[in-house]
């Protein structure tokens, strides 16, 4: 399956980017970007896919991954089923990190831990329990306070033990090039329902495009993406109403339609159920909103969303 590039906004006045990730489950979004990416996952358990590592991974597990190579993580299993799952993600570019570290001897062993990361690294188990004391930094609102704590998590990391993720060859899927975990036909099935989701979509007519049977998507599907088909267009027809509820004043009926639900009372169900709240409430999180200049830790933005993720939407059910 080709990776989906993923553009890390990281707002007009900060060198890192933190994202504070709270979900249900954890869904299959294999991507890649040009950053760094350190990763604490919390409460999860489920397997994580880095390059060509295939891993399951329990509470805390800590991990680097380096720039452009393939990755996700993949859980349907809360530890704690009352809590969501947490994803405390910091995105850094490699080349901020080298310079930092030839004008300020301080943080001279930053080179070592970028070296190190060149097939990623997952940290020995602990370190991510200990980078819990961390987090009220991490997550401040003061965008200084945030840098200052990402710089010490990292110096701190340069040195702790860690294992490899990645053989070397896995870099050849890097950036656009075809991964083993799933056939380039579910692309086009992916690429379908990313261009056609407002319409009516049939698990035959998907199978149709794709050269496949219906049991052998719906087997693809739950192998590669972890999920049913109805459960992805679902998903890519919710995150596209989402997307139209913060962005404009368009009437809700008018958002249920273009999103692929003919049906409001349908439509406002679904979306309940997906999000915890309704439609309305959603919208009212984002009015009278200023333009910080940093990026929200707990919103994905735009940037990060399904148009850039191809394997990854927070939509609505099929009819």
């Amino acid at each position: 399956m080709k990776a989906a590039y993923e553009h890390v906004d990281f707002g007009e006045s900060c060198s890192v980017r933190v994202y504070n990730r709270r979900l249900p489950r954890i869904p299959f979004e294999w991507h890649h970007h040009p950053e760094y990416e350190l990763t604490l996952t919390m409460n999860s358990q489920g397997k994580r896919y880095i390059g060509d590592s295939v891993a399951v991974y329990g509470d805390d597990d800590l991990v680097l991954v380096p720039p452009d190579l393939p990755h996700t993580w993949s859980s349907n299993r809360s530890i704690d089923p009352s809590q969501p799952q947490v994803a405390i993600v910091v995105w850094f570019d490699g080349a901020w990190v080298q310079r930092l570290a030839d004008l300020c001897p301080e943080y001279a062993d930053l080179r070592n831990l970028l070296r190190r990361a060149a097939c990623g690294l997952m940290f020995q188990e602990g370190s991510g329990t200990q980078m819990r004391a961390q987090l009220d930094r991490l997550l401040s609102a003061n965008a200084r306070e945030r840098l200052t704590a990402v710089l010490d998590i990292l110096v701190w990391l340069s040195d702790l033990p860690a294992e490899p993720l990645t053989s070397p060859s896995a870099f050849e899927t890097r950036a656009g090039a075809t991964s083993a975990y799933g056939p380039d036909r579910l692309n086009r099935v992916l690429s379908l329902i990313d261009t056609q989701f407002a319409h009516p979509l049939k698990v035959g007519t998907l199978a149709k495009a794709a050269g496949m049977s219906e049991r052998t998507l719906t087997r693809h599907f739950t192998q590669h993406l972890g999920e049913s088909v109805g459960d992805y267009i679902a998903r890519v027809r919710i995150g596209h109403a989402c997307r139209m509820l913060a962005d404009t004043a368009m009437p809700i009926s008018v958002i249920a339609g273009r999103s692929g639900f003919p049906n409001l009372a349908n439509f406002n169900r679904q979306f309940k159920v997906t999000k915890q709240m309704t439609p309305v409430d959603y919208r009212r999180q984002f009015s009278g909103k200023k333009n910080d200049a940093s990026p929200s830790l707990t919103e994905r933005s735009p940037s990060l969303d399904s148009k850039q993720i191809a394997t990854k939407r927070q939509r609505s059910a099929p009819t």
